[in-house]
């Protein structure tokens, strides 16, 4: 299947190299651009891309609040939030809102193209560089009300749902999670599922990131995130 993508920045130069960049590349197409995110939502209806590339620093519309708001959609596409900075307190806040990962503007080519194939299929894009970073910020974080909440919420699941939430956290792919837990494949599958409509998550990463605030990692390893 052809991806299809669509491009957000307020930078134009930047918007016509990657589009440059991206339609070019076997398997993707460039449906749209837009130069804000106050745009997206009708460029995403108009368009219905499976992919959004969103900047996140933009002067009417952040694409922060773009993704969040895009992602409270049914049938969303997935969100690759666009950045400058490796360790950005707003790429932590662009993967809670519903992101499926992120790439630096100066990621070489073939990276990007790699990271819209690999979120289209469902994998979050996340090196890992960005994930020790991010769970860093989450230890350093343990002690405030968030790790309460997470614990709240993770309660909501059964004991084998919270198991394979905790194997995301490590992040298992679904075969490893089936082959450690002694399930089948479509169990693991069905559990997941089950796991990020109990708890209301656009992702895989969503859930990750709740499984380190609760401090489940912790507990299991003693060696901390």
């Amino acid at each position: 299947m052809t991806i299809r993508l669509l491009v957000v920045d307020d930078d134009p130069l930047v918007r016509a190299g990657l589009t440059f960049m991206l339609g070019g590349a076997d398997g993707i197409e460039i449906v749209g651009e837009c130069a804000d995110g106050s745009e997206v939502a009708a460029r995403v209806a108009e368009l219905a891309p499976d992919v959004v590339l969103m900047d996140i620093r933009m002067p009417v519309m952040d694409g922060l609040t773009a993704t969040e708001a895009l992602r409270r959609a049914p049938g969303a596409p997935e969100v690759i939030v666009l950045t400058t900075f490796h360790a950005d307190e707003q790429v932590v806040r662009a993967l809670r809102v519903g992101a499926a990962g992120f790439v630096l503007k100066d990621t070489p080519p073939a990276q990007i193209v790699e990271s819209v194939r690999r979120v289209a299929a469902g994998d979050p894009v996340l090196s890992p560089t960005v994930t020790r970073q991010l769970m860093a910020h989450v230890a350093e974080a343990s002690a405030d009300p968030r790790r309460r909440t997470a614990r709240q919420r993770l309660a909501l699941l059964a004991e084998r749902e919270r198991e394979v939430a905790v194997a995301v956290g490590r992040g298992r792919s679904n075969a490893e999670i089936a082959a450690t837990l002694f399930m089948s494949l479509p169990t693991v599958k069905t559990h997941v599922s089950r796991v990020l409509a109990k708890l209301d998550l656009n992702n895989r990463v969503q859930i990750a990131l709740l499984v380190h605030d609760a401090g489940l990692l912790d507990e299991e390893t003693g060696t901390g995130v």
